[in-house]
């Protein structure tokens, strides 16, 4: 019984382009959420007139 050498991560990846869609996606996604939550918190209060 001969064993197969295992394939590097890098390559077991490209090899299933909807998984590198999906975190792309995902992680854009929680980039974009975390970038908008912070400039929120980060607003000096308004003046109001």
């Amino acid at each position: 019984m001969e064993m197969k050498p295992k394939k590097p991560l890098g390559q077991r990846l490209m090899d299933r382009p909807i998984l590198l869609l999906v975190l792309g996606i995902v992680t854009m996604f929680v980039f974009y959420t975390l970038w908008g939550i912070y400039e929120v918190v980060t607003l000096p209060p308004s003046p109001l007139p």
